[in-house]
């Protein structure tokens, strides 16, 4: 679509377009997927009955299905059964952050042509706000509705991606909530909840959380994400790789998991029972259907070469657990697989079980679409106005102000009237809402949000963000020598870091840290750095130059982008977003390969460790850095000092308290919380949103983080204001650690709890309870 100033005025046109061209608002109508009451021959079948219990009716369909309509259903682009009234399917549809195009099971045409495009996940999750992300996740499940009502998508969205961002360099960390597993888990169960709606059994749409586990490799150094191996601790697992898939499972309560590509400790993902069937289904009850990364069957038989023949990684797929493919595979090799004596049918028929259980809890089997409990939902519920704002506010809330000397921001309008604009994403459009996005209502660029409140002077700099040459320095240099300030968007877009393409390094491509530093040497008047990107940048150069006054990280901020990046600038919006990653030196990729899975640091071998919760070296900005205009000073208004982990004795033994650390199996952990109540004063001239990152420092032992984040809240509170925050951390998931075997235990003791520069300590003491057996 063309470039429009504003979104608001965009959601007239677009809602005046689809006055027009819709019938009723409602658009092409969508015949029933299944048990159209219009046909005799179904609609008194059993499974069409929605007054029958889900599981019986479940039972009844697949009791009429022959096998070979059987292993048609297994693929992600399922066959129809005209005997049965039950039309085609395509299960592949993706809502990373709006209603994608990425997917065959949506198409943007007709009176759908865009949907909101929210900001990319690495962003979003900047704002530490968990109410926000639960409300994007409305959003788009009312768009994805509409689009399903209207026959342009489906029902079943593989989305959130919740993996871990372990190394700087992945391409895919924008997709992600970033790099600490309580945060990633948080979001994903927000998201989630968001998405699949509260009506209880009954589903909005089925979120998928992916891609499960140890996945954070696409293409490096001569290693792609189908040939590698990742080999990786129980400890680490345990205690950083599936946390957010467990947290998405058990609190998000999704409806789907998805199998990665790679393999783990030399098992594909998707052919392994201990992952899928043992802990996703097992442990974690995951109440939904399990889909494969698309062709990840067809990958660890044709490519890893794990089983000898087609058929038998068919049977080892099914009955590890894997419910669906995406991709043919199942589809062309599951039939021979039971005839061959490796699979039985009654396998196929609990795979089965699993995704037309999710079908009918979407209503797929209910009739006529229109009226069910969102058969209203239509064009006129795509590109709200509602929605467009809620993108622009989110995109305000994980902008994240790195540098402010001076503070030379917030811009003043009138003071600096004339303001260079410059930069290869400077004018971005499609860059801003990064990958795994749709066809977005419009764009406000950053220059037009600029214009709204200066007079700019635009040049480019560089052709891209590769900036291969200075051909286009001399007019960025000479724009920036006579206006009254200069803001420099600079970073990165889908040619750096994307699906298939890992960073090889972090500083900025090509000649754009040339670039700024000119320009900031040029210029007459302040100088405002803007980032976008999704993975961290090293840009030491900048944060020491004093000629650069602000730094600014966007992230891919969405198609209100720009209008969040200028409201920031002149101080519209009070910036309150923290980093979600920690940014490195491009020295710590030094002798640092991307495939070496550990966490925690080895000195002997020169091993840094990754992410904040084990990295002891110099950072760029670490994680949850992020400066405001105003400030804000913490009290803990009241905690505990000694807090009671009581022990289940009749579980109990003396394993238990091994090492002084409980096992957290052995422990009472419902609704065991240690509450914090926290005073935030705003002492600025400025109303602002702050956000309360609890991190705490366990007691001292090899195996335990450094840090962890333990809790965080987001709170406004006016100019000279106070608010007291009431904090409660679980002290099962959040105060425990995880040993070198992969048992989460809680570490008795003094724990450190830290709320930006104060401190509080608390002893974990034992408290045994019933009969100990020894």
């Amino acid at each position: 679509m063309g470039q429009l100033a504003s979104p608001s005025s965009l959601s007239i046109l677009f809602v005046l377009f689809v006055l027009i061209h819709s019938d009723g608002l409602m658009g092409e109508a969508r015949d029933p997927f299944a048990c159209d009451p219009r046909d005799p021959n179904t609609r008194n079948l059993p499974f069409c009955q929605v007054s029958k219990p889900i599981p019986k009716r479940v039972g009844d369909l697949i009791g009429r299905l022959t096998l070979q309509e059987k292993v048609k259903l297994l693929v992600d682009n399922a066959a129809a059964v005209p005997r049965l009234g039950i039309k085609g399917y395509e299960w592949w549809s993706e809502a990373l952050h709006g209603v994608s195009n990425v997917g065959s099971g949506t198409r943007f045409e007709g009176d759908f042509p865009a949907a909101t495009s929210f900001p990319q996940v690495i962003t979003t999750a900047a704002s530490f706000n968990a109410s926000l992300w639960e409300a994007i996740g409305q959003a788009v499940s009312d768009e994805a509705r509409a689009m399903y009502n209207g026959g342009k998508a489906g029902l079943t969205f593989w989305s959130p991606n919740v993996n871990i961002l372990r190394d700087p360099r992945w391409g895919r960390g924008q997709e992600t909530p970033g790099e600490d597993p309580m945060l990633a888990g948080q979001y994903a169960a927000s998201y989630v909840r968001g998405l699949q709606g509260n009506a209880g059994d009954r589903l909005k749409v089925a979120a998928c959380c992916k891609h499960f586990t140890a996945y954070d490799l696409d293409n490096w150094n001569g290693f792609d994400r189908f040939h590698f191996n990742a080999l990786v601790s129980k400890q680490d697992i345990v205690d950083t790789f599936d946390v957010p898939f467990r947290m998405c499972v058990m609190e998000g309560k999704v409806a789907s998991v998805m199998c990665s590509y790679n393999q783990v400790n030399g098992v594909p993902t998707c052919a392994d029972p201990n992952l899928l069937r043992k802990t996703v289904r097992g442990a974690w009850r995951l109440d939904g259907y399990i889909v494969s990364d698309c062709d990840s069957v067809g990958v660890f038989y044709g490519t890893q070469h794990f089983t000898s023949t087609p058929e038998q990684a068919a049977a080892d797929a099914i009955k590890a657990g894997l419910d669906l493919d995406c991709g043919p595979f199942l589809g062309l090799h599951s039939e021979k697989a039971v005839s061959a004596g490796l699979l039985k049918e009654a396998d196929i028929n609990g795979a089965l079980v699993n995704t037309l259980t999710v079908q009918m809890r979407l209503g797929m089997f209910d009739g006529e679409p229109s009226t069910q409990p969102y058969g209203h939902l239509g064009p006129k519920d795509v590109c709200t106005p509602a929605h467009q704002e809620l993108a622009l506010e989110a995109a305000r809330q994980g902008i994240v102000l790195l540098k402010n000397e001076g503070p030379i921001l917030p811009l003043l309008a009138h003071h600096h009237r004339t303001m260079a604009v410059i930069g290869p994403n400077s004018d971005a459009t499609v860059t801003m809402i990064g990958n795994y996005a749709g066809v977005a209502c419009g764009y406000t660029t950053p220059l037009q949000g600029i214009r709204r409140y200066s007079r700019t002077v635009h040049q480019r700099g560089c052709a891209d963000v590769a900036c291969s040459d200075n051909r286009l320095f001399g007019g960025a240099i000479d724009a920036a020598a006579h206006a009254d300030a200069t803001v420099l968007v600079m970073g990165l877009d889908q040619s750096i870091e994307a699906e298939f393409r890992d960073r090889a390094g972090l500083l900025l491509p090509g000649r754009q840290q040339e670039l700024v530093s000119k320009v900031a040497a040029a210029s007459k008047g302040p100088v405002v750095l803007v980032l976008m990107s999704g993975g961290p940048v090293d840009v030491s150069f900048a944060k020491g130059n004093p000629k650069i006054s602000a730094i600014l990280w966007a992230g891919y901020p969405g198609q209100a982008g720009g209008a969040a990046i200028a409201d920031i600038l002149y101080g519209a919006s009070n910036p309150g977003g923290k980093l979600p990653m920690t940014w490195y030196p491009q020295e710590y990729l030094t002798n640092l390969p991307m495939t070496d899975m550990a966490m925690r640091s080895n000195p002997s071998k020169g091993y840094p460790g990754r992410t904040y919760r084990f990295y002891e070296g110099p950072v760029v900005y670490p994680f949850g850095h992020g400066l405001t205009y105003t400030s804000f000073t913490h009290t803990i208004a009241s905690a505990p000092t000694v807090f009671s982990v009581p022990l289940d004795g009749h579980r109990a033994s003396n394993s238990s308290v091994s090492g002084k650390a409980i096992k957290v199996t052995h422990t009472r952990c419902s609704r065991l919380s240690l509450g914090l109540q926290i005073d935030v004063k705003n002492t600025g001239l400025r109303d602002g949103t702050h956000t309360v990152l609890v991190f705490s420092r366990p007691p001292g032992g090899q195996w335990a983080p450094r840090r962890q984040l333990v809790a965080f809240e987001r709170v406004h509170v006016p100019a000279g204001g106070l608010q007291r925050v009431g904090v409660n951390i679980h002290v099962c998931k959040y105060l425990s650690v995880v040993d070198r075997s992969g048992i989460r235990r809680i570490p008795m003791g003094e724990h450190n709890l830290h709320i930006g520069d104060i401190s509080h300590s608390v002893s974990l003491q034992a408290a045994i309870l019933g009969v100990i057996k020894s």
